[in-house]
């Protein structure tokens, strides 16, 4: 499940199926989406910040649930698709905490977020190639761009796993914290809550630019990794 909660600004979604290794449901990346949806309108949302449990963010899909969808046309209608376009559209700052294992989208979304906070232990991983996949999120244009195009073959197409601490080095993680990797990242979300919002979101829009470009190849992996 998906827990929601509200502080200075802040949303904190928290992901919260640690039996499953907070694997995501059709369920869960709805309730993800529409929390993205509707901050983008909600003047008391300032801030988003995905959390996980300890010892993971989450293990990517959940293949069960995820296969209910794989077998559809364009899988147009999945709420993992949903999810993807929020992000896309998304008009308020994103901050991550990772403790433990981040696969898959755990590990693209990263590159959908301002802020990224690591515990050492965490693991970014993203096994698409190994399993006939492609990258998505958006990952295969928003990698290159961020961490280089050498970084970025090794994340998701040779599909290595990065330490906290390569990660941080490749910069895809901000800081690789030592205590509490949870509260680190709220100090941090709900800092840039306090900031003038209006101020926030135009320097936040003219850093992403246009996303045009990311949108159509959201839908252009969307479409691959339905046909695989």
């Amino acid at each position: 499940m998906i827990r929601k909660s509200s502080e200075d600004g802040v949303q904190i979604l928290r992901l919260d199926r640690p039996e499953k290794k907070n694997a995501l449901t059709g369920a869960m990346y709805t309730d993800l989406a529409e929390a993205l949806e509707a901050g983008n309108t909600d003047d008391n949302v300032r801030c988003h910040l995905f959390c996980g449990r300890p010892e993971v963010f989450t293990a990517g899909n959940d293949i069960g649930d995820f296969l209910q969808y794989a077998g559809r046309s364009g899988m147009s209608d999945a709420p993992v698709v949903r999810f993807l376009r929020a992000l896309v559209c998304n008009e308020k700052p994103l901050v991550a905490a990772l403790d433990g294992i981040a696969i898959g989208v755990g590990a693209t979304l990263l590159m959908h977020c301002d802020m990224v906070f690591a515990s050492p232990r965490t693991v970014i991983h993203s096994p698409f190639v190994d399993l006939g996949l492609v990258p998505e999120a958006g990952s295969s244009l928003l990698g290159p761009r961020q961490i280089g195009h050498a970084r970025a073959f090794e994340l998701l197409c040779l599909g290595r796993p990065f330490s906290a601490r390569k990660a941080e080095m490749a910069g895809l993680v901000n800081e690789v914290v030592e205590g509490d990797v949870d509260a680190a990242a709220l100090v941090c979300a709900r800092e840039i809550a306090a900031k003038p919002p209006e101020a926030m979101a135009l320097s936040r829009r003219l850093l992403r630019g246009d996303t045009g470009q990311l949108s159509e190849r959201v839908e252009e992996e969307i479409r691959i990794f339905a046909s695989r």
